[in-house]
């Protein structure tokens, strides 16, 4: 098929979109990698761009030596892979019997949903309602409240009103349970939006740090995530050289910059496996209803 001029710069300018997009997203990043192995000297007098200056590994030196930062990431790992199972787990759940016309009160339960998607107690309830269960400084407080996005759960229906209805009735006149129909029909044919949600849930929960600044204090800094970390560095106003013990002028942008890389780049390892999955599961779940 022989394209016309007007299509083939058509063409051009979207790859020229998509150019620009991919530079705007990347440079900050290569900027930071640059910054994270440069030299205190070259971020002083601001000679970092994209590529390092003076090469060198002290901030890296300095993460992997720090006994905190090494536990923290080895457990925020530990809580992304719990954490992602137990949402899967209960957006399976959650979303299968919705798809059933003959359960009692359907529609009430879809509206009660949705409308915790808009409405909530607040800051204030939730952290009564975490310290009266009991969960205060405890591990399970970073996994429970947050298991369940009704957001992804509506993907997950959608997705699963787009499996033909013939396969589940036919499973049905074989005498399947409800059980077994989930299990060996739709959790095989949900591929797609399963890799999908999980890359959701597991960016959201590496990426979070909130709820350990709302229900954790320091007595239990062993469940403090990653993120935690990093957010109580970037936001301090305090030298962090000399806080921990360096007198380099400089050192501590580097060692930020490294911190920052420390703990973004094991997420963005994940995205290439998924990809295929990410692109197919959302355009199913969001348009089939």
């Amino acid at each position: 098929m022989i394209k016309s001029n007007k299509s083939r710069i058509g063409d051009w300018v979207f790859v020229f979109i998509c150019v620009l997009v991919t530079l705007i997203c990347l440079i900050p990043m290569l900027n930071l990698a640059a910054r994270s192995f440069s030299s205190t000297e070259a971020l002083i007098k601001h000679e970092v761009t994209i590529f390092p200056k003076g090469f060198n590994l002290v901030a890296y030196s300095y993460v992997f030596g720090n006994a905190k930062y090494v536990r923290s990431f080895f457990w925020t790992i530990f809580l992304t892979f719990v954490c992602t199972f137990v949402s899967l787990f209960m957006t399976a759940i959650c979303a299968y019997p919705l798809i059933y016309h003959k359960l009692r009160g359907r529609a009430l339960i879809n509206v009660m949903i949705t409308i915790t998607m808009f409405f909530n107690a607040g800051i204030i309830p939730n952290y009564l309602l975490m310290k009266r269960l009991g969960l205060l400084n405890n591990a399970l407080v970073l996994i429970i409240p947050s298991c369940l996005s009704v957001y992804n759960m509506i993907i997950m229906r959608s997705f699963f009103y787009g499996i033909p209805e013939s396969l589940r009735e036919s499973a049905e006149i074989d005498g399947a349970s409800y059980l077994t129909i989930l299990w060996k029909i739709y959790l095989p044919l949900s591929k797609p939006v399963f890799a999908t949600l999980a890359l959701f849930y597991a960016v959201g929960r590496w990426n979070g740090y909130s709820d350990a600044l709302m229900y954790i204090n320091n007595k239990r800094e062993d469940l403090y995530p990653l993120q935690y970390y990093l957010y109580n560095i970037l936001k301090s106003q305090s030298d962090l050289s000399a806080q921990e013990g360096f007198s380099t002028p400089g050192l501590n942008d580097t060692i930020k910059s490294a911190i920052v890389m420390f703990s973004t780049v094991p997420i963005l390892v994940v995205y290439p496996f998924l990809q295929k999955y990410f692109i197919h599961g959302v355009t199913l779940g969001a348009v089939k209803e």
